[in-house]
Parts: structure tokens; C-alpha cells; sequence
């Protein structure tokens, strides 16, 4: 998965972040005091929780095959 993908769906990031973090990107002072590998380290946690993120790109269950199909 690449940034671009991942900054495609920003808009579930953002809520991500603030929902699991209470990190508001909207708060400049904030973000300007924090660095890029800040943010990514908190990017990155949201694709190792169940979060909107995580599950925009986790990959479709695979459903059990059935006897006779």
C-alpha cells in the first residue's frame, strides 16, 4: 500500500485520528509542533486497529468453500 492510496482516503484518516487519538489535523499550532514521523507512527496505528482506515483496505474474508459447489 502506498501513501498516495493511503492520503486518497483522508477523509477517514482524519476522523480516525481524532477519534482514537483526539488528534484534531484542523489545529494548526499542533501539527506544526509535530513532525512527519509523528503523524505516520499515528497513521500507521490506525491500519493495526479496527478502525475505518484499517478496514478500507483490509482485504475481503474469504468465505469457507461448500461441499458441492
Amino acid at each position: 500500500m502506498s501513501w498516495s492510496a493511503l492520503l486518497a482516503r483522508w477523509a477517514l484518516i482524519e476522523a480516525d485520528l481524532h477519534d482514537v487519538y483526539g488528534i484534531d489535523v484542523e489545529d494548526r499550532t499542533l501539527m506544526r509542533t509535530r513532525s512527519w514521523r509523528w503523524l505516520q507512527t499515528r497513521i500507521l496505528g490506525l491500519l493495526a486497529a479496527d478502525t475505518r482506515t484499517y478496514r478500507a483496505f483490509a482485504p475481503e474474508p474469504e468465505l469457507p468453500e461448500v461441499p458441492g459447489r
